[in-house]
């Protein structure tokens, strides 16, 4: 099956941040294109609309434009994303209007835009 890309999924603190450069530097070597990177538990938001960033801020949107890759978005802390994870049912599938089942639906898209314009030949990984 041929690889289309990698997408990177990270927490904003520094020691996660450290893998993704790893990360990057593996796919660069395979010539895997990155499609972008995601920072997820971003931050919490509050009912009043408050954002308190827990594990820092913008980490790995500063680690994309270092690296002169896409940054896809965020994804924040949220018990909706958390309690359908548990019961293995997709937010984006039970409740496709709730904020952040739109914040996947956008982070997907852009991905699929960025397999368009890399458009590279990939490698293909083939299981014997």
């Amino acid at each position: 099956m041929p690889l289309a890309g990698a997408v990177i999924v990270s927490t904003p603190q520094e020691m996660a941040l450290a893998d993704v450069r790893r990360g990057l530097a593996m796919f660069e070597k395979t010539h895997a294109p990155i499609l972008g990177i995601v920072e997820n538990m971003a931050y919490f938001e509050t009912p009043d609309g408050a954002r308190t960033y827990i594990f820092g801020e913008a980490g790995a949107r500063r680690t994309a434009l270092q690296a002169g890759v896409p940054f896809l978005g965020e994804i924040p802390i949220d018990v909706a994303l958390r309690e359908s994870c548990d019961v293995g049912a997709p937010l984006v599938a039970t409740k496709p209007a709730h904020p952040v089942s739109k914040r996947f639906i956008e982070i997907a898209a852009a991905a699929r835009g960025n397999i368009e314009r890399l458009n590279k030949p990939a490698p293909t990984i083939r299981v014997i």
